[in-house]
């Protein structure tokens, strides 16, 4: 048999698997969703930035590109504040529907004690100066919470709506 052909192979009573659809695995803003490891140093949001702007442009996410890469650059080093010397920072990019959601994780526990939990929550605050304006420009929201996995340390998230702009008749 020529090495052109293939044959496919069977079970009796089992069916067959469908063809993939066309376009299937094909960059496009439903597709969206990466993650990316990189250690809690001076470079990380550098990188972030720079891969967060390809992973956009991919994705043909024209209008989030700037907004995003704000908020990518600023929660990423965010979490390398908050994680110690040797850690890792993580950051996942998602995109569902017309929302663009950015997480970044970071290796500092919540405290158990209540004071020193709500001045560690103060300093998060404090310490993104721009994402809450960009985030209430692309109507979206943004927080922090304790992590469940992948061990002890804090998530935080902004998402960007996009939205088309409309303007009045």
């Amino acid at each position: 048999m020529p090495e052109s052909e293939t044959t496919a192979v069977t079970t009796p009573g089992v069916p067959e698997c469908p063809p993939p659809l066309p376009g299937l695995g094909e960059p496009s803003p439903g597709s969206l969703a990466y993650g990316l490891t990189l250690p809690a140093g001076l470079a990380g949001p550098a990188v972030a930035r720079e891969i967060a702007e390809l992973v956009l442009d991919v994705h043909e996410m024209e209008r989030l590109i700037d907004p995003a890469l704000v908020v990518v650059r600023e929660l990423v080093a965010y979490a390398c504040t908050f994680s110690g010397d040797g850690a890792d920072v993580h950051l996942a990019l998602r995109q569902r529907e017309d929302t663009l959601r950015v997480t970044v994780y970071d290796t500092h526990a919540a405290h158990p004690q209540p004071r020193l939990a709500a001045l560690c929550g103060e300093r998060r605050r404090s310490a993104l100066s721009r994402t809450p304006g960009v985030v209430a420009a692309h109507r979206g929201a943004w927080g922090f919470r304790a992590a469940q996995c992948p061990g002890a340390g804090t998530w935080t998230w902004a998402t960007l709506v996009d939205t088309p702009r409309s303007w009045a008749a």
